[in-house]
């Protein structure tokens, strides 16, 4: 575990990655929050509302659920939602750099490579059908979001070796 500093030299809460990216991806911000980000984290709650309002995101997330896909795609604002994948993940990489050690490197690839594919999903959720079936705007851009995670680890992991073999 890693106990982070504001620039100020103040001591802020420590906390385990895992606890890092399970509060961000409950809701963005919180993470920063509890670690005593404060600036940060009530930027990120607000980005959240802002663009979870606007793109109805929360009503397409409750008709997908409910299996009604279609009532799902025509409740989004999809000009809204497109800056979703971006903010969530940028703010789980975030607090996730915030609770890891200084020496760790790379840890942005999979998350940058997540926001890339979900972003890819949900322009393609309106008209891709996978195995026939139509996942709609949540759940497509969920799917697309384990090949993007698996492209970070693996250049990370690329990356990662072929740095130690030049030290």
């Amino acid at each position: 575990m890693h106990i982070c500093q504001k620039e100020t030299g103040f001591s802020m809460k420590q906390i385990s990655k895992l606890e890092a990216i399970l509060w961000s991806i409950a809701l963005p911000g919180f993470s920063q929050l509890l670690m005593g980000s404060y600036i940060k984290g009530i930027l990120f709650v607000i980005l959240e509302f802002i663009i979870n309002v606007n793109s109805h995101f929360n009503q397409a997330i409750m008709y997908s659920f409910l299996g009604e896909m279609e009532k799902a795609h025509l409740v989004t604002n999809y000009q809204w939602l497109m800056f979703y994948p971006c903010v969530y993940m940028f703010a789980m990489w975030d607090s996730f750099r915030m609770a890891m050690p200084a020496h760790e490197k790379f840890s942005f690839l999979p998350f940058v490579f997540g926001a890339y594919f979900v972003t890819v999903g949900l322009m393609y959720s309106p008209k891709l059908l996978l195995f026939g079936i139509y996942f709609g705007p949540v759940f497509l851009p969920m799917i697309f979001l384990i090949p993007g995670l698996g492209i970070g680890f693996l250049i990370k992991f690329i990356i990662a070796s072929k740095s130690k073999l030049g030290s």
